[in-house]
């Protein structure tokens, strides 16, 4: 009897939430590192606060939780957009790199133009070397390793089992 080779859905969706894992994790390794001198606690109540307002900031651990986890879930979000999108953007730009260079810079401008004005009910500061690094940051932690995945699975063909019924 021969072994089913074919990849299911359910692998897809696998895929995802695992380059979604490395995502968040290398974006949050990225803001701890660059932001060294806030508490990392901060960092993620300042995430939380999108849903739960300035009682984030007064919370303790479970606010911290409720930061990390939607830290992840906006990643997973956004390499599951990248990635799924991801044939789409090779037909036009045949390049990897350069997707994954405006996959970064368009993950910046939804983040910080549109995301962080509406939960947080203000708009950002932001200086040029914040700009750079900030885009920098998703071009490398996020764009990067989603193009260079999907071109891959591409590539082997995992992107055509999500057109069959």
């Amino acid at each position: 009897m021969q072994k089913d080779t074919t990849p299911h859905k359910s692998n897809v969706l696998l895929n995802i939430l695992g380059i979604g894992l490395i995502t968040g994790t290398l974006d949050g390794l990225a803001a701890l590192l660059l932001n060294y001198k806030i508490q990392p606690a901060i960092i993620f109540k300042f995430i939380a606060s999108a849903v739960f307002g300035k009682a984030a900031f007064k919370g303790g651990a479970e606010m911290v939780a409720a930061g990390v986890i939607f830290h992840y879930l906006i990643a997973i979000l956004f390499t599951n957009a990248f990635y799924l999108l991801y044939p789409f953007f090779k037909k036009g730009l045949k390049n990897a790199y350069l997707i994954a260079v405006l996959y970064g810079f368009t993950a910046w401008i939804i983040m910080n133009l549109v995301v962080i004005p509406i939960t947080q009910k203000a708009f950002p500061v932001i200086k040029l070397p914040v700009l750079i690094t900030g885009i920098a940051v998703l071009i490398v932690c996020l764009g990067l390793p989603v193009a260079l995945i999907a071109d891959r699975h591409l590539k082997q063909g995992k992107f055509n089992m999500l057109s069959k019924k």
